[in-house]
């Protein structure tokens, strides 16, 4: 399976708490020398990278940032909107029409941006939603997202690309809108009763942990709905978005993930989905961080490419738990 990163793993690792970062000597570092700084590191255990529109990667440094790449592609843009001050309080979902239609003008130039560049477009909308009860107007918001979403589908599809939704249920709004599986399920059928059909899921895996949401079980729902778009693999707690090191928690759920992302034939072939690196390595090497997490995918991919395929399913046929795990830990070396 092929690989991308995320570039934000190369950052100074800022914290509320800590709004300098843990790692401040790579506050002021341009774009494309973290770029070059990643893949000198890494080399071709990362295939592609991922960036944030404009933040990371726009139109003025485009070109120097594809020199530092050294022939690596961008494989997916994302879009920015929780980063800038003027969306405090949303973006599409702002109560401001001028802001909302502002927000929109910057979603539609990241899917602009994104088509141009040969790479699909991941929208997390993070600062969607709301701090208190009583706050917003709960229909018209949701109106707002939808109508918002809705016309950043349209644009992709025009542009020949692919919108993946990946939700999360807080941060930096308390209360994000597509704050679990089914919402984000209730836009992307919204949007194809529409005739928009090129939304997928961005399963980010620790968002999914933090909602209780296995990460098997979802890999298959929406594999049989044609909906399993793009994987940003991690791991965590559970209850904060940690985005350490795959496979470091979470073992038994990473090595289910990776069961059900072979049954789908998930970057097996001529597929050409790949594992994103979604990784915030607060005060660890990031170079070091991202390889150890390749590596731990590799190991967790091959037990379970070991784990008797026939066995499992008779086992599943009849939800024995037991056999299942005698079989899992077979594939381990038990």
């Amino acid at each position: 399976m092929k690989t991308s990163l995320g570039i934000w793993a190369f950052g100074p690792m800022v914290t509320r708490f800590v709004p300098g970062g843990y790692q401040p000597e790579h506050a002021a570092e341009p774009i494309p020398d973290k770029v070059h700084r990643a893949v000198s590191g890494i080399g071709d255990l990362i295939d592609g990278y991922e960036f944030h529109y404009p933040g990371e990667l726009n139109e003025d440094n485009l070109a120097e940032v594809r020199g530092a790449l050294d022939g690596h592609d961008v494989y997916c843009m994302a879009t920015g909107l929780h980063v800038d001050q003027r969306f405090g309080k949303g973006g599409l979902t702002n109560p401001d029409p001028g802001l909302r239609r502002e927000a929109l003008d910057i979603v539609l130039r990241a899917a602009d941006f994104a088509a141009d560049v040969g790479a699909q477009l991941i929208c997390w909308p993070g600062g969607e939603g709301y701090n208190y009860p009583f706050q917003t107007p709960y229909r018209e918001s949701w109106d707002w997202l939808v109508d918002g979403m809705g016309q950043l589908a349209s644009r992709c599809g025009e542009r020949g690309i692919k919108l993946f939704l990946e939700h999360k249920n807080s941060e930096p709004a308390m209360k994000v809108f597509m704050r679990n599986i089914g919402m984000t399920l209730h836009i992307i059928w919204k949007l194809r009763s529409e005739g928009l059909d090129n939304v997928q899921v961005n399963m980010d895996w620790q968002h999914l942990i933090m909602n209780g949401e296995n990460l098997g079980e979802y890999a298959a729902l929406l594999d049989a709905q044609g909906l399993l778009g793009h994987q940003h693999a991690n791991s965590g707690w559970g209850t904060f978005d940690d985005d350490n090191m795959v496979g470091a928690t979470a073992f038994m759920e990473t090595l289910e993930v990776a069961l059900e992302l072979r049954r789908a034939g998930y970057g097996a072939g001529d597929d050409p989905r790949r594992l994103g690196m979604d990784l915030y390595p607060y005060t660890e090497d990031q170079v070091e961080a991202v390889r150890r997490s390749v590596k731990q995918w590799r190991f967790i991919d091959g037990v379970a490419s070991r784990i008797d395929e026939d066995a499992l399913r008779e086992a599943q046929s009849r939800k024995d738990a037991v056999r299942a795990y005698e079989l899992v830990y077979a594939a381990l070396g038990a």
